[in-house]
């Protein structure tokens, strides 16, 4: 079934905002609010566990937390702790990262296409109560097995934007997250090489696809998106790399994103946005298109 949902972004929005925006999103009678990692702005399990706090039914993406950052162990201990405590709430992501970022802080891997190849896996692993033995070029664990996983493994969501990436992401993670800006046909490739990825890699189901989308509301809609696009902006296609308008435009808007293959739409706030009315105007489009509401 189709979702919809938004995101609280770390930039312009300090954490001291959150509670305020989380509560508004619930109240609102969104089913899923999202945010990200960024250096050196917030981390990502102490945002997500807040927010899964203040709430009672809102489930919390992380889309995403770069994988460089933190050794695999430490990654599924937050994970699985989270989804103990609020199962079936949070959505984990991760990815590459920033690499400017990930060189600053003495990270950057040689290969970040391996390390997600052999980090996600082994992470999967984990989450489902195995116990896991490798000796990878970045993954090294040894007879390692989480004293307390969850009772029933989330997904494991990759980011992905090149061909590789997105194979890579079809064959080794459960669900993929792709970034804003881009257009309805550019996703349903996108989505194409994550599904070739998948079946070459032997796996059956099918990939859970969450998708941001720039999004803006009122008469000044149009303005405000192109704003946010930024370089895309300038393209002849621009409008279909965001939604713009009222409430019934953005609803019809949001249709041929679901067409290209999106399962998860979510909605992306300009940085002027005011998060409550922002909120409020989402939850009315997912009721439009039908998609799922909290706690559902």
């Amino acid at each position: 079934m189709r979702r919809l949902g938004t995101i609280f972004s770390p930039y312009p929005h300090p954490p001291e905002d959150l509670r305020d925006a989380v509560v508004a999103a619930e109240a609102a009678g969104l089913a899923e609010l999202w945010m990200w990692e960024d250096c050196f702005r917030q981390s990502a399990y102490a945002v997500a566990g807040a927010a899964l706090a203040w709430t009672e039914r809102l489930r919390i993406g992380v889309g995403i937390s770069p994988l460089p950052l933190r050794n695999i162990a430490a990654t599924a201990m937050e994970i699985a702790t989270l989804e103990r405590m609020f199962p079936g709430r949070l959505l984990p992501g991760l990815g590459h990262g920033v690499q400017s970022w990930m060189a600053q802080v003495g990270a950057r891997p040689a290969s970040p296409l391996t390390l997600m190849t052999e980090h996600l896996p082994a992470l999967r692993a984990l989450l489902a109560g195995e116990r896991v033995s490798t000796e990878g070029r970045y993954v090294r664990l040894r007879d390692v097995a989480l004293d307390w996983p969850p009772a029933s493994a989330p997904r494991v969501y990759a980011a992905a934007e090149g061909p590789r990436t997105l194979r890579l992401a079809g064959a080794v993670a459960d669900g993929v997250v792709l970034d804003s800006r881009h257009t309805p046909d550019e996703l349903a490739a996108m989505i194409a090489l994550v599904r070739d990825g998948r079946a070459e890699a032997g796996r059956e189901g099918s990939a859970d696809v969450v998708a941001y989308v720039v999004t803006a509301f009122g008469d000044d809609a149009a303005a405000r998106a192109a704003a946010a696009l930024g370089d895309a902006a300038s393209r002849e296609d621009a409008s279909e790399r965001a939604l713009a308008g009222s409430r019934d435009a953005v609803a019809e808007q949001a249709e041929a994103f679901y067409a290209a293959g999106v399962d998860d739409l979510v909605l992306l706030p300009t940085p002027d946005a005011v998060l409550a009315p922002f909120f409020t105007a989402a939850a009315e489009v997912a009721r439009r298109v039908g998609a799922q509401g909290v706690g559902a």
